[in-house]
């Protein structure tokens, strides 16, 4: 069962968060302030995910979410806070989260986004992403479709496993640039059509999933 860290100073929203986890398969455990949340964190408590507030007495949610990266990088870290404004969501963000949601928020909309959170902890923890019969292994840069390999290029397999670690998410050609081509590279926006007419020849026979245009901005991987 995943444990789920609530540091919230609204008593009653704390309560009401820990409960509908609770009613969802988690065990939450509530804290009402940052403090407490470091006594429970250093005095042997094993959690998955953390939910925070950022506006606490004493310490600040953002200071918080510093302390926790300099002794974990891993922990999913989604902030919930009153707070709309970009410079909170920036800095939010810098300091290393995973995700924001602006109160008063929706608890169906909080657990997708826990779901969410932990199903991309385990694919980075364990390296490795399945999709029906395909398989791809980060570390060896390999793709295995029903126990046969796939050749891909270093690119190709990059830019399968990021579509295919966030299935429906819309990626723009500029942001798959950005992330997969060096800024010197002369190539255009348009090369992405390129590498995304050869991922759809290599996986033809595959019907786990497919890559769907979303004309007029880029990108996704739908989950058949």
């Amino acid at each position: 069962m995943f444990r789920i860290l609530v540091v919230e100073d609204d008593h009653e929203l704390n309560r009401t968060i820990c409960m509908f986890l609770n009613q969802n398969g988690y065990q939450a455990v509530g804290c009402h302030t940052v403090q407490q949340a470091y006594d429970a964190m250093y005095g042997g408590e094993v959690f998955d995910l953390i939910v925070s507030d950022l506006m606490m007495p004493q310490i600040s949610g953002f200071e918080f979410v510093q302390t926790v990266r300099q002794q974990n990088q891993e922990i999913p870290f989604l902030v919930v806070t009153a707070r709309e404004d970009f410079q909170a969501k920036q800095r939010s963000f810098r300091s290393g989260i995973d995700d924001y949601m602006v109160k008063p928020i929706d608890l169906e909309e909080l657990l997708l986004r826990i779901q969410a959170l932990l199903r991309r902890a385990k694919i980075a923890a364990s390296k490795q992403l399945v999709v029906g019969q395909l398989v791809l292994n980060a570390e060896e840069r390999s793709a295995y479709l029903d126990g046969e390999p796939i050749a891909l290029t270093v690119r190709e397999f990059n830019l399968l496993y990021k579509m295919l670690s966030y299935p429906k998410k819309t990626f723009t050609r500029s942001q798959l640039m950005d992330e997969f081509w060096d800024s010197g590279s002369s190539a255009g926006p348009r090369t992405v059509d390129v590498y995304m007419v050869k991922l759809r020849e290599k996986f033809s026979h595959c019907k786990d999933f497919e890559i769907v245009t979303v004309h007029g901005l880029g990108y996704k991987a739908v989950i058949g």
